[in-house]
């Protein structure tokens, strides 16, 4: 594993530095926050994930599942990568190269069932063409911001933790990353990280920004009333046909009868 930053490495963090791991991050969490309260109360109605089920299932019945499992791992991992200090996992009596061993392929796993899903969905927009000409402006800013943060993760991971020597991210980024929240933002601990997870790191904040005003928010919309809804039934539509009339013939031929 690589070692954790120098101490002595926050007086020299430069302009740049205090740019990308500082005031970016700051803004777009700003975003995330301020845009929320500006589309719930201008656009509730759009507060949805806007489904294209009924123009094609085949691609999204495998897709939806494969993603958004894999995304629930992920998120998972991260929370307890980012958040939670080494300290109180080896507390809790696990080991470093425990956490280690586990993240890396439970993790990439989880990316794996992430990226084929997200490859689905991103195949059956782009192939079916109904689906392809009601893709609007968000989704098209969305799924490539979507897709470039959870290809960059992959990668990093498997760069440095499964093909590579090994990174200690947990002792650089996630430092960086838990600072941000206490107000006590440390650039210095990721200005050193690789540049695939900085760039990951960096996506992932733009994803943040970009999450209010994309069909993302459908995450906080949980469907808690479908458990006590009634169950809908759906009847096929029957055409109505012309009863006949007491004599025999329906009125229209009777009335063909008389005309002539």
């Amino acid at each position: 594993m690589n070692a954790a930053f120098s101490p002595l490495a926050a007086a020299s963090a430069s302009g740049a530095d205090l740019l990308l791991w500082v005031a970016v991050p700051y803004i777009c969490l700003a975003v995330f926050a301020v845009g929320h309260v500006w589309r719930y109360r201008q656009d509730q109605f759009g507060w949805t994930s806007r489904t294209t089920q009924l123009l094609e299932h085949r691609w999204l019945r495998w897709g939806s599942p494969l993603f958004h499992l894999g995304a629930f791992m992920v998120i998972a991992g991260h929370v307890v990568g980012l958040a939670i200090p080494d300290s109180w996992t080896e507390a809790a009596g696990i080991s470093e190269h425990t956490y280690h061993t586990t993240a890396v392929w439970a993790g990439s796993v989880a990316g794996v069932a992430m990226v084929t899903g997200l490859g689905m969905l991103c195949a059956r927009r782009l192939l079916t063409r109904q689906i392809r000409l009601g893709t609007d402006r968000s989704d098209k800013l969305l799924f490539p911001l979507l897709s470039a943060t959870v290809l960059l993760g992959i990668t990093a991971t498997a760069a440095h933790n499964v093909f590579g020597a090994g990174y200690d991210y947990r002792s650089t980024v996630s430092v960086w990353f838990r600072g941000l929240f206490v107000l006590q933002p440390k650039p210095e601990a990721i200005a050193g990280a690789p540049l695939l997870f900085q760039l990951h790191a960096l996506t992932a904040f733009l994803l943040f920004a970009a999450w209010p005003f994309t069909r993302l928010v459908h995450v906080w919309s949980a469907p808690i009333g479908y458990l006590a809804r009634p169950y809908l039934v759906y009847r096929r539509r029957t055409t109505p046909v012309a009863a006949p009339t007491a004599g025999g013939p329906t009125r229209s031929t009777s009335r063909s009868r008389r005309a002539a």
